[in-house]
């Protein structure tokens, strides 16, 4: 049946939208071409890697003293000013985002970024001795304009084109493999450490960095293309295709019917009621208002819960309860990170039992009484030079990265994502990158200026942020478990939504506000 064919049964597929999806399926290893679709998957989560790759591997050079002789051992702001490139980078990007993402398509926006990512990576790999600082820089500021492209399509792609009875999961745990590469880039600095001298010892963890977005630029066009946005640029047969081959196991089902039709029908709903597809629709109606201030709160919440002292300056913490030896702290380092991984990998297989309000509430209050306890005994050790109460800093260090695992950063894209209807999710996505970079700048320029002025005074700051997170995580967050994709517009936007299908709008707009009222 051509896509022409089945706006015929538009009508009578919509009406059992609720029935179909809520019916069990065959496990998805067990659907040929549902399996060949996630066997490719993990090219796309590299970009997430990659992130984590590039966003930890300072963390692990600074505890090389070739790499501290190197740049004249950088300290306080110009040491910010190090980690903070890569944010400034990301934030020049941003504007032209969505336009790459929407006009050029998931998968070239994603080789774009990734072209960029490469080039960052030589060009820190490589600087001068005699005028180091310049081009190392702006490799660091290219590592983040291209990290922020592909990191901004990849997401957009898994959410698009997964089952919809696993795109929570999948999505979740596309933003965990941030601690795959953050491992990596732990234990190659320290390999590098241990067994390598001169320069080498920096310049090959640096030129690393251009492994996983070189891989995944290579394996990126085995991973269909979104459905749904074929279906925005009239490709209509195109994306049924896509559909029925990994969705109907090459069987057009009456679930991929109501799916391609459910699609089809919202993306016209929504082009319809756009005035245009400018930045101006993200504030235009009540519902989208709600959605951005979700994203920019998420987003801040994902940098500044105190995570970002660990994540870039975890040898400047570890030096403030007495561990000062390299090799010492690139061990820490690197079991700080698998114990993340593991952490947030597992949570992301809760997120549609348990829901996502409930991992973000859970987040933030476990942080809250770890970073509490880790203050107080920074405190003691900084008075009394005790070693228990250093041995205690370091185990709530462990203790608040797996209360912070249960949401961050996993849910930080997925969630984003997830509320976000078509027409402004590129857009809405950028809006969250936007201001994860403003945080991160934050984090990597104003932390190391606190750490070096009030050492443990200044974890009082984020104190106020974690009682603050939590708080409007339980009044103000949506939960969005259970509904597709296009069902969750009902959730912000109620009789307004646009969803296809005037069955659909009849019978389940009152069902699934019930249901959200449960939650808030």
């Amino acid at each position: 049946m051509s896509s022409k064919e089945m706006s015929a049964t538009h009508e009578e597929s919509s009406g059992s939208t609720r029935q179909l999806v809520d019916v069990p399926d065959i496990p998805w290893y067990r659907q040929t071409e549902l399996r060949k679709l996630y066997v490719v998957m993990p090219f796309l989560f590299l970009g997430s890697t990659t992130l984590g790759y590039d966003g930890s591997v300072l963390n692990g050079l600074q505890t090389m003293n070739t790499w501290q002789e190197f740049f004249d051992h950088p300290v306080g702001s110009r040491l910010g000013i190090f980690g903070a490139m890569p944010g400034f980078g990301g934030l020049a990007c941003l504007p032209f985002v969505p336009y790459i993402a929407d006009g050029f398509g998931r998968r070239h926006g994603t080789a774009i970024g990734c072209l960029f990512i490469l080039l960052g990576a030589l060009l820190q790999s490589f600087p001068p001795a005699s005028n180091a600082e310049p081009m190392y820089l702006a490799g660091r500021f290219f590592i983040g304009f291209g990290s922020n492209i592909a990191n901004a399509t990849c997401p957009l792609l898994i959410t698009e084109v997964a089952h919809p009875r696993h795109r929570g999961k999948i999505t979740t745990i596309y933003n965990t493999l941030w601690y795959l590469g953050a491992i990596i880039a732990a234990w190659c600095t320290y390999g590098t450490l241990v067994n390598l001298s001169g320069n080498l010892q920096w310049r090959l963890p640096t030129g690393l960095q251009c492994l996983m977005p070189g891989i995944q630029l290579i394996a990126l066009y085995t991973v269909p293309e979104s459905p749904r946005w074929l279906i925005s640029k009239g490709k209509d047969d195109e994306a049924l295709k896509i559909l029925t081959k990994y969705h109907g196991n090459n069987i057009q089902d009456d679930f991929v019917t109501f799916e391609y039709n459910e699609i089809h029908e919202t993306l016209r709903l929504e082009r319809e009621a756009a005035s245009s597809s400018g930045w101006a629709d993200l504030v235009r109606t009540p519902g989208n208002r709600k959605r951005c201030i979700l994203i920019i709160l998420t987003a801040i919440f994902s940098q500044c819960s105190g995570n970002g002292l660990v994540s870039y300056y975890l040898s400047s913490i570890l030096k403030t309860i007495g561990i000062t030896k390299s090799t010492d702290q690139a061990v820490i380092n690197g079991g700080l990170t698998i114990w993340c991984f593991l952490v947030s990998l597992g949570s992301a297989f809760l997120v549609d039992r348990v829901g996502r309000r409930i991992l973000f509430l859970f987040a933030g209050v476990g942080m809250l009484i770890a970073f509490s306890i880790w203050t107080a005994c920074s405190a003691v050790y900084a008075k009394t030079g005790s070693q228990g109460a250093g041995s205690a800093v370091l185990a709530m260090i462990f203790l608040f990265y797996g209360a912070a695992g249960a949401a961050w950063p996993g849910l930080t894209v997925s969630y984003t994502v997830e509320i976000l209807p078509y027409q402004i999710r590129a857009k809405g996505l950028t809006l969250c990158f936007t201001f994860t970079a403003l945080s991160g700048v934050f984090n990597q320029y104003v932390n190391p200026i606190g750490l070096e002025n009030l050492q443990w005074k200044f974890y009082f700051l984020y104190i106020a942020i974690l009682v603050f997170q939590c708080l409007v995580i339980y009044f103000y967050y949506v939960e969005t478990k259970g509904p597709t994709l296009e069902e969750i517009a009902v959730l912000f936007d109620g009789e307004d939504a646009k969803v296809g299908g005037n069955d659909f709008h009849r019978d389940n707009k009152a069902v699934l506000s019930a249901d959200h009222k449960e939650h808030v």
